[in-house]
């Protein structure tokens, strides 16, 4: 199962959970990463059953050591996933939003408005709904370049969407990244707007993904890096290296997430809509304290001039009616500015923007004469790098990272042998 495609059933398994009071929102996400662990758990045996996969999984939790109410509360998360996953598939299978004509054409208008309306539904961000409909409108302006069109609109087939996908490496040839991008999007486009299939996609061209490890810069060249910056995009910047967030975790985050006590930074709904907690540094606990007296001016100010409440996810949004207003609930970084939230045209306060930070540093890395390609992310590669180089459990950096899969975090092991000191010969340490 894909990783995609995983956790968007783990989302829906959440709802599940909520919707049903099984579970409330905090356990639910505890329910939630026992079954995101027993699903990356590999079978004990090949066509092995649920059950016999669901002992095993408990008997590896208890040889690791976890306590007895843990292997029970992963028992009741497993059974609940499975019980629901067993019910899910003897439901009958959801009607598409749009069927194509008998000539298998479709009205882009339409198809683009079912496209938004169904990634609603189902609690997609708006960066990604954006990015569908922009892949899809390409989509159907290569059908019509193409003439691949009947009566003056576009002719969706399984020839045509492998026609485009393989279009876009071999004539375009765009990076793995961008064609995977595309290949997911139109892949929602057939399969969930429309109940297509799409027939064999290994025969699809796919653009080679080449091994490229991650640039990542040396405790001096952050240093220097952070000495040319300053106000909220450094402290952003700082955060970003010192709890190795990305760029937009960081711009979303709201005032309840740092947690000083526990010298924890939490990152909700991140990639893969996973929450963890990371770590907050020591010393941007002052920085971070004033800018908190700077925003709560902010907050008030809003509150007093009767601004609608901060967005809030969608499920939350129904639950906690009155939690937009709340000052835990603000935005760590808010802009500077009220603005229009594109979806229901209300006007609100947003968060910063990632351009911001991404311009701040570009700016500070030529005024410290740092030569590789710098970005905001290139602070998190440092992050994880210099955790490993420090000695640091690769299993822990992962957690801290939010990677699915340990394998993620192995790359960086290759750039942590780079910076450390040489193995001395045996001959050398002899007394």
């Amino acid at each position: 199962m894909a990783d995609q495609d995983r956790e968007r059933l783990l989302a829906g398994f959440a709802d599940h959970l909520l919707r049903n009071r099984l579970a409330d929102e905090k356990h639910g996400r505890y329910m939630v990463g026992w079954v995101r662990r027993f699903l990356g758990f590999p079978p004990p045996v090949p066509n092995a059953t649920a059950e016999e996969c669901l002992q095993e999984y408990l008997r590896a939790l208890e040889r690791e050591q976890a306590q007895d109410w843990q292997v029970e509360q992963a028992r009741m998360a497993v059974t609940a996933w499975l019980a629901w996953r067993k019910g899910q598939a003897a439901a009958p299978p959801q009607t598409p939003k749009l069927r194509l004509a008998a000539d298998r054409t479709v009205d882009p208008a339409r198809a683009l408005e079912a496209v938004t309306e169904t990634m609603r539904v189902r609690h997609y961000s708006y960066r990604t709904e954006q990015t569908y409909l922009d892949w899809a409108r390409r989509f159907f302006q290569y059908l019509v370049s193409t003439g691949n069109v009947s009566d003056g609109r576009p002719v969706l087939t399984e020839e045509t969407f492998q026609s485009f996908i393989s279009h876009l490496a071999t004539r375009l040839r765009v990076a793995a990244g961008t064609q995977n991008q595309a290949f997911a999007a139109v892949l929602f486009l057939y399969r969930d707007v429309l109940g297509l299939e799409v027939g064999r996609l290994e025969d699809t061209v796919r653009a080679k993904r080449g091994h490229r490890l991650p640039t990542v810069l040396s405790t001096e060249e952050v240093q220097k890096l952070f000495d040319k910056m300053e106000g909220t995009p450094r402290l952003m910047a700082e955060l970003i290296y010192g709890g190795g967030l990305r760029v937009m975790e960081c711009c979303r985050m709201r005032v309840k997430d740092v947690d000083f006590g526990m010298n924890q930074l939490m990152v909700r709904g991140g990639k893969g809509d996973k929450d963890r907690s990371t770590l907050l540094p020591e010393r941007l606990k002052p920085a971070l304290r004033q800018h908190l007296e700077r925003v709560r001016g902010l907050f008030e100010q809003d509150r007093a001039a009767k601004v609608a409440g901060v967005h809030m996810p969608d499920a939350l949004e129904r639950k906690l009616p009155h939690a937009s207003t709340e000052w835990g609930w603000f935005w760590l970084f808010p802009s500077r500015s009220l603005s229009v939230d594109p979806r229901t045209n209300v006007v609100r306060r947003h968060h910063a923007s990632d351009v911001s930070v991404q311009q701040a540093v570009a700016q500070a890395v030529a005024k410290a004469g740092i030569a590789k390609r710098v970005t905001p992310h290139t602070l998190r590669h440092s992050f994880a790098t210099h955790l490993l180089v420090n000695g640091v459990d690769i299993r822990q950096v992962q957690e801290l990272l939010g990677h699915a899969n340990v394998e993620t975090t192995m790359i960086y092991t290759h750039v942590a042998k780079g910076l450390r000191a040489p193995p001395k010969s045996p001959l050398d340490l002899l007394g």
